[in-house]
């Protein structure tokens, strides 16, 4: 999906394009041919068709004057939750097709991706050991058949530090303040119902060390200088037949939280949040239940949520039952063999869009990078993923996840807040101010024909327009 391009050009380019054209004629002279006013609000556009492709448009949308079109009307006096981020997952393979590029070719991607004058991605997402997407199942406390360690005595990150872990390393350098999400796909197999790394359950008596596990996890990451900001408990606790995954019910995860790894936060001063299901959103319940639970809520901060089945709406009725809990969304991926626009279009409405307006914080796709034959996989993982970064070597290519997220996490920084706006299924929008003050709103023409509509704000107003399926990103 896409050409293969030299990421280091990306944002040269960027340069406010606003213009301050002015036009004054003497009383006895017509114009015919009048100067447009133009506005200082810059529009970065997306086309379903791949003809803009998140390009800084060279003129700036004119200033509103009366017309009969849809206005979306934004208001940053009223605001909502503040975000902490969009991003993607980064995956044990992801790392590796990093790690495995040219140190200078590294460092150019690495710096668009994650440099705050450049797309400023500032959330990560990376699995507790691995996921599907990393060549093999392993854990950090896999053992020969038969034998247990209630000890943790052979606890080891030594897989991670072949490549995720220098990877973040460099990020970090980049970016010092981007969070970390880390999600297991699987306990250790001898803590199981099933000894096997696909399936099963966390058997009871290791309730206790499988929290000594996460806190060994935050510890181990905090000595290499990486703070992990949250976990999940599970990832896809109702996937059990992906490899790796663990079942895990609602009750087991209350009583795993309230019981044992909270109080092990506790007593090691972690301050790591706790965050629970990690799953569709057709399944609130899940999360308000354990919620609900009076001894177990205490310790948790929100829930977090993927699209794979549901609508995206039901993440209100959570915030609705738990104000004072956060919401996540973690997770969605692109299938390789699906279309760029539908994806451009589908994403930007239910995702930055509609989780954002539904009181996410976050919102990362699955998953940062593979390569040409979206490798890795495990035995039974996902075969059809597609990276937003396509890296074949040194080659890199673009694909749809790459700009979808670019649209927010370049503008919409850590700290900034969503702001009311009115919503139009036609034109579905968002809208932000940022800590700088600066208001940014995301809108996607969700119609097959083309829009003209008008942005108004306390301070200035534009009449603009967006071809069918496209996303733009306007900044004051």
């Amino acid at each position: 999906m896409g050409k293969c391009i030299v990421l280091c050009t990306c944002f040269t380019i960027l340069v406010n394009c606003a213009s301050d054209d002015s036009n004054s004629n003497s009383e006895d002279v017509i114009d015919t041919n009048p100067t447009i006013a133009y506005s200082n609000v810059n529009l970065y556009l997306t086309e379903a068709d791949k003809s803009e492709l998140f390009s800084l448009q060279p003129t700036n949308p004119p200033l509103f004057s009366e017309n009969i079109n849809f206005s979306i009307t934004v208001d940053p006096n009223v605001t909502y939750q503040e975000i902490d981020g969009f991003g993607f997952s980064l995956t044990g393979g992801s790392a590796m097709h990093l790690n495995n590029m040219s140190s200078t070719e590294r460092e150019i991607v690495l710096n668009e991706l994650f440099n705050e004058d450049n797309l400023s991605v500032s959330y990560l997402r990376v699995s507790i050991g691995a996921s599907d997407l990393d060549a093999k199942p392993f854990t950090y406390n896999d053992l020969p058949n038969g034998e247990t360690d209630e000890n943790l005595e052979q606890f080891s990150i030594a897989k991670d530090q072949e490549h995720l872990i220098p990877i973040l390393k460099e990020i970090l350098a980049i970016h010092p303040d981007i969070k970390i999400m880390g999600s297991p796909w699987s306990a250790p197999s001898w803590m199981k119902s099933n000894n096997n790394s696909i399936g099963g359950s966390l058997k009871p008596e290791y309730y206790l060390t499988y929290a000594n596990y996460f806190v060994k996890y935050i510890q181990a990451y905090q000595a290499e200088g990486i703070a992990i900001d949250a976990v999940t408990i599970q990832n896809e606790p109702y996937h059990d037949g992906n490899n790796p995954s663990m079942y895990m019910e609602s009750t087991e995860q209350a009583l795993f939280i309230k019981d044992f790894l909270g109080p092990a936060f506790q007593a090691a001063n972690i301050d790591t949040k706790i965050i629970i299901w990690d799953h569709n959103a057709d399944n609130t319940a899940y999360a308000t239940s354990i919620l609900d639970d009076a001894e177990a809520n205490p310790y948790i901060d929100g829930s977090a949520f993927h699209l794979y089945a549901g609508s995206i709406n039901n993440l209100s009725n959570v915030h609705n039952a738990h104000p004072d809990k956060n919401l996540y969304f973690t997770e969605q991926w692109v299938g390789a063999n699906s279309d760029f626009g539908d994806n451009l279009l589908w994403h930007t409405r239910e995702l930055i869009v509609g989780a954002t307006r539904n009181w996410c914080k976050t919102v990362l796709e699955w998953n940062l990078a593979s390569n040409s034959n979206l490798e890795p996989h495990t035995e039974g993982g996902c075969t059809e993923c597609l990276g937003a970064l396509t890296i074949d070597g040194n080659t890199v290519t673009r694909n749809v996840a790459y700009y979808i997220i670019a649209h927010a996490s370049k503008f919409v920084k850590p700290g900034s807040h969503r702001i009311t706006s009115n919503y139009s299924d036609e034109l579905p929008n968002v809208a932000f101010i940022t800590p700088d003050g600066d208001i940014v709103v995301i809108v996607v023409n969700n119609t097959q024909i083309d829009k003209s509509f008008n942005i108004k704000t306390p301070g200035e107003s534009i009449s603009t327009s967006l071809k069918a399926g496209a996303v733009g990103t306007y900044v004051w």
